[in-house]
């Protein structure tokens, strides 16, 4: 599960989080968009054709991403103390059977142990099931989160008019020197944060 709980680490950081199955308040790219009017001016005090985001702050301060990380946790850890679960009461129906001592005959121990197999292969199972599907649900988000994150981009850069808007954060790191003065990490985490509000419950 650990290898899982790796997986879904780098999923989250490289999608910037998620936006699945998720009421939205109805606030549009370009509504939202349209409240950021940050100027940026490299250190040369120019207009630079050029932009970057760090991704490891989007996947930190953007509430909805967090809370899904939390519910995603929940799942993981349900998945694995239901496979532990699933051991250990095997375990305790071994320590049962072997209470029997002597009168155990041939028969029943080779009946026991194929009892055993099966149930150790449909718990295995199980959890191999559960594990997929939570890729998949992951995969989604991913893909659903990129659109909503490439939609903001587009109407956020209609005025800044940058050539380029590139990703930074661990892992991923391919600028080798960076003008802090394009960073636009605070515009993007406060536009996603306004456009990903729940709908307020009626």
């Amino acid at each position: 599960m650990k290898n899982l709980s790796i997986v879904l680490n780098v999923i989250l950081l490289a999608a910037v989080g998620y936006l699945y199955y998720y009421d939205f308040s109805g606030n549009k790219a370009e509504d939202v968009a349209a409240k950021i009017t940050t100027t940026y001016i490299d250190s040369n005090g120019h207009r630079p054709p050029l932009a970057y985001i760090e991704l490891d702050s989007l996947n930190e301060n953007i509430s909805y991403i967090k809370d899904k990380r939390k519910e995603l946790d929940a799942e993981m850890k349900k998945i694995d103390a239901e496979h532990e679960n699933g051991y250990r009461g095997l375990q305790a129906q071994k320590e049962a059977f072997l209470k029997k001592g002597a009168s155990i005959t041939e028969d029943e121990i080779q009946k026991f142990q194929g009892y055993l197999y099966e149930q150790q292969q449909e718990i295995d199972n199980k959890k191999q099931s559960l594990s997929q599907k939570l890729n998949e649900k992951n995969f989604g988000i991913m893909e659903d989160i990129q659109k909503k994150l490439k939609e903001f981009l587009a109407e956020y850069n209609k005025d800044k008019k940058f050539m380029y808007i590139f990703a930074s954060g661990t892992g991923l790191e391919y600028m080798l020197y960076k003008d802090s003065a394009l960073n636009i990490t605070n515009d993007v985490i406060k536009g996603m944060n306004d456009k990903m509000k729940p709908a307020p419950k009626q």
